[in-house]
């Protein structure tokens, strides 16, 4: 059965002809047909409310049949929407048939045959559109889903560790807990420095293995309670916290960095000896707690120096009004 609020514009610049249509389209059961004189005119009203079957002729002044069509997938494209386009003409031959289609044209009917197909292809034109719209639609909702999914995402997929966002939040949450109960934040920050060369050197496969690997390795070394995250795809953190900000040293955790550094990596290919940066910031109460974004920021800045010196970076956070951060070395 016909949708009979299937919305529908016939553009027909000859009064009589386009009463017809509409005519027979509305005794057929459809109710909302609007119709226009002029594809100037048929814009207009698209832009406003848009239809799902536009029945226009090819030969019309100003803008013929065919620009419109042309008009239309444009307003399609921006609003995410498919109009079926039946170009009514006098014209026969292969030729204009591939001129009409070629220009976006869904369907072609002869006005010598029109009493007889006009219905037949309204009725297709109506299922399609219907098909076609409702697959927008859920595609639209998907994309939605998908991006509110990544959105509230906080997991790496391939490690399962928290990811920059998780990270952001829990950095955040230690320097609260710092702030009102003493003690010190630490962040680390730990990048695969040879990361680039494994890549040129191995394939995806392996490379997963050595993130896992990675991230199963900084599990094991750290504290119950301490956080690890996956924050880039070469790039790992940890935060922690420490009873006084002096604990926020570099001989603390030497052993993670040695870890990495000197302990290979198996993998199912062999052993894979990896190289990592290591850079900490730390943060307590006689200091004024920096934003996450900030410190993890300064930290990622400060890692470069980290890897040109072979060593692990300190970065002991201090308030504008005191000093500018300290860093130290081991």
């Amino acid at each position: 059965m016909p949708n009979a609020d299937l919305p529908i514009m016939v553009v027909d610049d000859a009064r009589f002809s386009g009463a017809v249509i509409t005519r027979t389209i509305r005794a057929a059961g459809y109710k909302d047909v609007r119709t226009a004189n002029s594809a100037i005119n048929a814009l207009a009203a698209l832009e406003d409310r848009p239809v799902s079957v536009l029945i226009a002729d090819w030969l019309m002044p100003e803008m013929d049949g065919l620009e419109l069509a042309g008009r239309v997938r444009q307003l399609d494209e921006a609003t995410n929407h498919f109009t079926y386009i039946i170009l009514l003409t006098a014209k026969e031959g292969s030729k204009f048939l591939t001129q009409a289609f070629d220009n976006g044209i869904d369907d072609f009917i002869n006005k010598s045959v029109m009493n007889q197909q006009l219905l037949p292809r309204v009725y297709a034109a109506d299922r399609l559109a219907g098909i076609q719209n409702r697959l927008l639609r859920e595609n639209q909702l998907l994309i939605e889903s998908n991006q509110r999914l990544k959105k509230n995402s906080i997991l790496d997929p391939l490690t399962g560790l928290g990811n920059l966002q998780y990270a952001v939040h829990r950095l955040d949450d230690a320097m609260k807990h710092s702030e009102s109960r003493g003690g010190a934040t630490c962040f680390l920050l730990i990048n695969i420095d040879n990361y680039a060369e494994l890549k040129r050197t191995h394939d995806k496969q392996i490379l997963r293995q050595i993130i896992v690997a990675v991230g199963r390795r900084l599990r094991q070394l750290v504290r119950p309670l301490d956080i690890v995250c996956r924050t880039a795809t070469d790039e790992f953190a940890i935060i922690t916290h420490q009873d006084d900000i002096q604990h926020c040293n570099a001989t603390t955790y030497r052993r993670i960095y040695d870890a990495l550094n000197v302990k290979p990596i198996k993998t199912s290919k062999g052993f894979v000896s990896i190289k990592a940066a290591m850079c900490m910031s730390a943060a307590d109460e006689s200091t004024s707690f920096p934003k996450p974004e900030k410190m993890i920021a300064v930290t990622k800045h400060q890692i470069n120096q980290a890897r040109n010196t072979g060593r692990l970076m300190v970065i002991k956070w201090r308030s504008p009004k005191k000093a500018d951060n300290h860093n130290n070395t081991v």
